[in-house]
C-alpha cells in the first residue's frame, strides 16, 4: 500500500513544508508532564498555560528553535540532607514542544500561582488579489 502524501494531490502546490511540520510534530512524542492548556484569547492570539508547580522562574527556559516553541524545566536538587518519608511531588525535568505556524510570534511569558503562561500572536492576514498579465508567445 502506498503512503499518501500532500505531494500526491496535484492541486496542492508548495505544501511540502507543512508535511514536514506534521511529521516532526508526530515524532515529538510529548509525554503528559507537565499538563498544559491552549486557549484562543482573540481571533489572532493564543495562550499556552503549563502547570509548573514547584518550579521557579530560573528553573525554566523558553526558546524558539526552527519555528518550534520549546519550554524546558529543570529543578536543581538541593538539600541532600533531606529525608523524605513520602515523595509525591515530582521534581523531574521536562521539555514541551509546540510547532508554530509562519506568522505566529511568541510574546511574553508570565508565571502566576504555579502556572506558566506563554502568549502567542498571529499576524492578521492581508487579503491580496493579484492579477497576472498574460503575454503573447513569440
Amino acid at each position: 500500500m502506498t503512503k499518501l502524501t500532500l505531494a500526491s494531490y496535484p492541486h496542492m502546490l508548495g505544501f511540502e513544508q507543512l508535511e514536514r511540520v506534521l511529521e516532526r510534530t508526530a515524532k515529538a512524542g510529548n509525554e503528559g508532564y507537565p499538563p498544559f492548556n491552549i486557549e484562543q484569547t482573540s481571533d489572532y492570539s493564543y495562550r499556552i498555560t503549563l502547570a509548573v508547580a514547584g518550579f521557579a522562574e530560573q528553573d525554566l527556559s523558553i526558546t524558539v528553535e526552527d519555528r518550534q516553541l520549546v519550554i524546558r524545566g529543570r529543578q536543581v536538587e538541593g538539600g541532600e540532607d533531606r529525608v523524605f518519608l513520602h515523595r509525591g511531588i515530582a521534581a523531574r525535568q521536562f521539555q514541551r514542544s509546540f510547532v508554530l505556524a509562519d506568522g505566529v510570534d511568541v510574546g511574553e511569558a508570565l508565571m502566576e500561582n504555579g502556572l506558566l503562561h506563554v502568549d502567542l500572536t498571529r499576524a492578521k492576514p492581508e487579503k491580496v488579489v493579484q492579477t497576472i498579465k498574460i503575454r503573447k508567445g513569440e
